[in-house]
């Protein structure tokens, strides 16, 4: 299985991956970290099936209706055409955000006669045990859920094993967690249908784009609010657990979880785009989270309910992705230090009150939460820690922390400055001592470039970031060095790795395509803005044909890989495209 095959839908409550065979290939129900019903993305001998396709298996053209999270796939045989629309419905009703956790397949003829396979056959969890089925009239319940989970159709019940049949109109099949559908399916699914395009559409055209790369940004940012679980505010990484970062790692990690770093850049790419509401929840997740505890010893990532019971564990009974595993769930970097989420939470609470917009989400209690990040952000700077890289030996201070801590005391002297004047004058101190300890202790003249830890000689891509956080001016020597050096060395056939030193698990062969990504923003506030259009053209070409991207690329197979789509890689393509775009009064 190739993750270039796969297409995402989803509502906001849950989402699932469609191979252009037409097979759910992973679906966890009914939210990103349940356990799933249909895993064949890591297991496709024995870890369930729901496909509507050709027969034989062949595979289709897919494609997302315009604007749009619904997906359309299209399959062509000597009998005929047809065509299955998979969505999770998603729209306005009674003033509030409708989404059910429901998943709607609708197959209809398009030429011919076609020949038509339908099959669906859960499994319950992680266990990979069938559920009992039962039959009703027009649906099928398996039994042993924690909810109901129910197939309701206008198929007959006898076509769903399997078995060939000849495609002579329009039919619906609809799986629901907890409340079954009830409802006429023809009349249900063309409302559904039309009024979740009608949503997306709608919230397309409230979104910002570059004059440039619109289909691009369009197409990252409809993925990217796949990744809100609206319920409380969380922001996951990514939708799936285990898929390799490189062939043969060994580095699959669980990635369906809200780390509180991707979060803060998803909220930045939102702002970009015009979208301001996810920050709006995301604030109330991180004041339930954590705003009436201890600040020391924040967790890097929680459940996307805000629990952090996320003991990592391997299923030795799963075979992994294409055989590559291990499978894991629940992830042990919960344990880490990673100092740098104390300043990312600042800036991502800084719009709050520098921003007029926001000035009802702008309390006192938000106040104090940020004001608390920042002291702390200040008090851990310098000291050891596992890094954004969440390194798995032992800790060393950290530049990239070190960075966060200094934009964390920077933002936080123009917040004071307006609301607690008393305190400015402190914050702006630690801002200045926390830059010139970055100046002296780790800029390496040898290399000309700062470096990953404090006296240190190896170099790491997120110190591209010392450009967009505006650490020194833009043409600062140094800065301009650094961006040099980072894309000299850590460049693979035009890839950017992370990092080249071991990171506790050996070295690291994949690119991380968010690295491009901040290489490309870099160029572009140096002012070689033909080089970040170059730049960012290159990692284009590799958006699958859906325009998704995972999270890392083989620099010489240009496969991609690790978990997908990826959060942090459309976030980073969103926040390049407007980097590298001529400004629309430059075209206009």
């Amino acid at each position: 299985m190739r993750l270039e095959d796969l297409a995402l839908i989803g509502n906001c409550q849950y989402a699932a991956l469609i191979a252009n065979d037409g097979n759910v290939a992973w679906c966890c129900l009914p939210r990103f970290d349940s356990e799933p019903q249909f895993a064949a993305l890591l297991d496709p001998g024995d870890a369930g099936i729901f496909r509507i396709g050709s027969v034989g298996g062949g595979s289709g053209c897919q494609r997302y209706l315009p604007n749009s999270n619904v997906l359309e796939t299209v399959f062509r045989d000597a009998d005929g055409a047809f065509r299955v629309i998979d969505f999770a419905p998603r729209f306005l009703r009674h003033d509030r955000v409708f989404r059910p956790t429901q998943l709607f397949r609708i197959v209809e003829p398009i030429d011919g006669t076609p020949r038509v396979e339908v099959c669906c056959d859960p499994r319950l969890g992680w266990s990979k045990r069938r559920p009992a089925v039962y039959h009703g009239s027009n649906h099928l319940q398996y039994q042993g859920f924690a909810s109901p989970l129910r197939l309701t159709t206008d198929l007959p019940l006898s076509y769903l094993d399997g078995r060939p049949f000849s495609l002579t109109q329009r039919h619906h099949v609809v799986l629901s967690w907890g409340e079954p559908v009830e409802e006429s399916l023809p009349s249900l699914g063309e409302h559904y249908l039309q009024s979740t395009l009608r949503y997306w559409q709608g919230w397309v055209k409230h979104c910002n784009v570059p004059a440039h790369y619109q289909h691009e940004v369009i197409r990252s940012a409809l993925a990217l609010k796949l990744h809100c679980f609206e319920d409380t505010g969380a922001i996951i990484a990514a939708v799936t657990t285990s898929i390799p970062e490189a062939p043969g790692s060994g580095r699959t990690w669980d990635y369906r979880y809200c780390w509180l770093r991707d979060a803060y850049y998803a909220l930045e790419a939102f702002r970009l785009l015009g979208h301001f509401e996810e920050r709006e929840s995301f604030i109330r997740f991180l004041l339930n989270t954590v705003g009436g505890g201890p600040i020391a010893g924040l967790s890097p990532l929680y459940r996307i309910d805000g629990r952090r019971d996320l003991e990592e564990q391997v299923l030795h009974h799963w075979s992994g992705y294409n055989g590559d595993g291990p499978v894991r769930i629940g992830n042990g970097a919960a344990q880490q230090l990673q100092h740098d989420i104390y300043g990312e939470m600042v800036l991502a609470l800084a719009p709050v009150f520098l921003d007029e917009r926001f000035a009802a989400e702008a309390t006192e209690q938000t106040l104090v939460l940020l004001l608390r990040l920042a002291e702390h952000a200040i008090a851990v700077a310098g000291t050891p820690d596992a890094g954004i890289w969440e390194h798995r030996h032992p800790p060393v201070p950290r530049t990239f922390s070190s960075l966060m801590s200094w934009a964390a005391a920077d933002r936080a002297q123009h917040i004071a400055s307006r609301f607690a004047p008393d305190r400015a004058t402190a914050f702006a101190a630690a801002a200045e001592r926390l830059r010139r300890e970055i100046m002296e202790r780790a800029w390496n003249a040898d290399l000309g470039s700062f470096t990953a830890t404090y006296g240190g000689t190896t170099l790491d891509a997120s110190l591209l970031e010392m450009v967009s956080l505006r650490f020194l001016p833009a043409d600062d020597p140094r800065l301009v060095a650094t961006v040099s050096t980072i894309q000299r060395d850590l460049t693979r056939n035009g890839w950017m790795l992370r990092y080249r030193d071991d990171d506790g698990l050996g070295a690291t062969t994949t690119a991380f395509l968010i690295c491009n990504f901040w290489l490309v923003e870099a160029l572009a506030v140096l002012g070689h803005r033909d080089e970040a259009r170059q730049a960012l053209e290159f990692v284009l070409r590799l958006e699958t044909p859906l325009g998704l991207l995972a999270e890392d690329c083989d620099p010489a197979t240009r496969r991609m890989w690790g978990n997908f789509p990826q959060a942090y890689s459309h976030v980073g393509m969103i926040h390049a495209a407007f980097a590298a775009s001529p400004r629309w009064s430059d075209i206009l």
